[in-house]
Parts: C-alpha cells; sequence; structure tokens
C-alpha cells in the first residue's frame, strides 16, 4: 500500500511561502518617544507592491558574511515544515522593510545602515548552568551543526504576518551539545551592543540596551525552536540579524533575537527587553493568541505583508498541536 501523508494543521503549502523580500523583521513594535513611554499608535504595514530598489537587490540582500560558507547554501529543505496554502513572502521585500533598532527605528532604512557591518570576526559566549561552556565562533556556528531549511510562518505582534524560508539548526541541538546542568530552566539570549557602529543604540539611550530576550529551557528544546544563520537560500543579511538569531514560530516576533553574542542557562526566569519597558503589553512568554487583545489593539486579525490579504489569526500560530502542551493557558 502507498504511504499516504496527511500534512498536519500548522503547516503551510510550499508554493505559499513568504519570498524574502516582503518578510519584515522581528523588532516592529513600538517606538519610544522617551524612557519607558512607547508610541501611542501603531499602523499596519502595507504589502511591498513597489519595484525593489536595484541597491537593494545588488547590496541589500547580500551575506553579511560575504561569500565565506557559501559551499553550506542553500540546504536542504525539511519537507516536515510547510506553509500551507500561504504564499513565501518575496526576498525584497522582506529585506527592505525591517526593525532593527540597533540600527535605526526607520524600517526601510534599516538595510542602508546596515551595510557593512562587521559580523567576521563574531564570538557567541555559552556560560551559566552547563558542563561545557565555551566560545563559538563563526565556524563552530556556520559549520558546527548540520543545516537544513524550514519553511515557517512568522507573526507581529503588530498583527502583520509573513512565510520565510530559515536555514539553520534546532536550538536544541545547540544546548544539548553544552550538557546543561539541572538546574537550568530558563535561556537567556543577548544581542550586540556596538554604540560605535550602530546608530540606533547611540541615539536612543532610554532603551534598556542590550537586546535581550529568554525561554523556559523546555521551549528553548522544543524542535520548532529554530537558530538561524541563513534565508532565502543563503547566508543571512545584516538586517534580518547576521550572522545568527532565533526564530520561535509560534511567538510573537520580537521573541527571536537577532545578531546573538550571548546565551546564558540559568535558574530563574530573565528579565526581556520589553517587558522591561512596557510590562502590561508584553509578557514574558508572548505566545501568539487571537483571544488575548493587545492593550491597544485586537490581535484577532493579521495582515499578509506579501499579499495583503487579511485573515483571522491561529492561536500559536498555527503550531499548537507542537507547542499547546508546555502551557497552562495562563501564561502571559
Amino acid at each position: 500500500m502507498a504511504n499516504i501523508r496527511i500534512p498536519h494543521p500548522w503547516e503551510l503549502p510550499e508554493r505559499l511561502a513568504t519570498p524574502e523580500d516582503i518578510y519584515l523583521n522581528r523588532r516592529q513594535v513600538l517606538r519610544a518617544l522617551g524612557l519607558g513611554t512607547l508610541a501611542a499608535t501603531l499602523p499596519l504595514p502595507l504589502a511591498c507592491s513597489t519595484p525593489p530598489n536595484p541597491d537593494l537587490l545588488a547590496r541589500g540582500l547580500a551575506p553579511a558574511v560575504g561569500k565565506k560558507y557559501a559551499d553550506r547554501f542553500p540546504a536542504k529543505r525539511n519537507a516536515k515544515y510547510g506553509i500551507g496554502d500561504r504564499k513565501l513572502t518575496p526576498e525584497h521585500d522582506a529585506g527592505g522593510l525591517n526593525n532593527f533598532y540597533e540600527f535605526t527605528t526607520t524600517k526601510h532604512e534599516v538595510w542602508k545602515k546596515a551595510l557593512g557591518y562587521p559580523v567576521d570576526p563574531w564570538k557567541v559566549e555559552v556560560s551559566g548552568l552547563v558542563k561545557k561552556p565555551k566560545t563559538l565562533d563563526l565556524d563552530a556556528l556556520m559549520k558546527g551543526f548540520p543545516l537544513e531549511e524550514r519553511l515557517y510562518r512568522f507573526r507581529c505582534v503588530e498583527r502583520w504576518s509573513m512565510q520565510v524560508p530559515w536555514t539553520g539548526y534546532p536550538l536544541r541541538t545547540l544546548l544539548d551539545s553544552l550538557d546543561p546542568l539541572p538546574s537550568a530552566t530558563h535561556v537567556r539570549f543577548v544581542c550586540v551592543n556596538d554604540p560605535e557602529h550602530l546608530p540606533g543604540v547611540k541615539e536612543s539611550p532610554w532603551y534598556p540596551w542590550p537586546y535581550h530576550e529568554g525561554l523556559r529551557l523546555d521551549e528553548a528544546r522544543n524542535d520548532l525552536a529554530f537558530v538561524v544563520v541563513g534565508s532565502y537560500g543563503h547566508p543571512l543579511p545584516m538586517q534580518h540579524g547576521a550572522p545568527l538569531r532565533l526564530a520561535i514560530p509560534w511567538k510573537y516576533g520580537y521573541k527571536g533575537p537577532k545578531s546573538i553574542v550571548k546565551i546564558e542557562l540559568m535558574k530563574e526566569q530573565p528579565h526581556t527587553f520589553w517587558n522591561v519597558l512596557e510590562r502590561k503589553e508584553y509578557g514574558f512568554y508572548s505566545n501568539v493568541n487571537p483571544k488575548k487583545p493587545h492593550p491597544r489593539w485586537s490581535q484577532e486579525m493579521e495582515t499578509d505583508i506579501g499579499t495583503g490579504g487579511r485573515r483571522p489569526t491561529l492561536p500559536y500560530n498555527g503550531y499548537g498541536d507542537q507547542v499547546a502542551g508546555m502551557y497552562t493557558g495562563k501564561e502571559a
């Protein structure tokens, strides 16, 4: 008898994944007006329909590591992770409109500000409650684990969504290589903090730099939690968080930190960037939940930035079969 594979409800059809040019990045959240105060209005982004900037196509989508590690891409796609009936977001749209406040809060200017930012050499310090603390260089990050491509949904807290082909490896694989101690319960991630070369850091001193995020250890070890080193078949451009970031597809996008420089295993829940700024608006867990409105807008609907179409938001962004069992339903 022939094998008939029934897709999981969380899978998206490959033909409907989001091309990189429409993929908007994780930090499309609120713009700070002052210490601890966030902007009062939040417009939804529009679908990108204008021709791409030639300079963006020529330089802005290029890998931040240059030609190094080109032999590692494209990685084989893991068919287990599809995108159902959604469309892949175009690459030039995803790379041309981003949130990366360390460079600028102006979304369409991020790729320009990020051009030429040095990522080689790059070090990621891994420490805390592990038996094998270490510092990982680019070779370890790019060659130390088998790479695969996954098509993931992405849902921003601002009510826009996209579908992206990420390249990387399960976060669990990296964590297990460190041999965590039994006392470890959480993982903290710290991002690059370089005021000399990151104009947004210097211009916005009211933010609690560096950008920092956290997960429970069981969340971090879930199969969907993904270390991302590439997108659209090549290493990451800087505006996407080169040389590595996280994709946590059942949570709002800001839970996926960019340009990580430190990973620390802990026995207590870490502070997180947006939760420090606005605790009532951004919880530690930040799971996608259409029934839990943001204090200033509903989360019941979302807009696909590739097509401009609106659709109902799915609980856990459609990944409930994989992740709902980790939660009691009371997490925020």
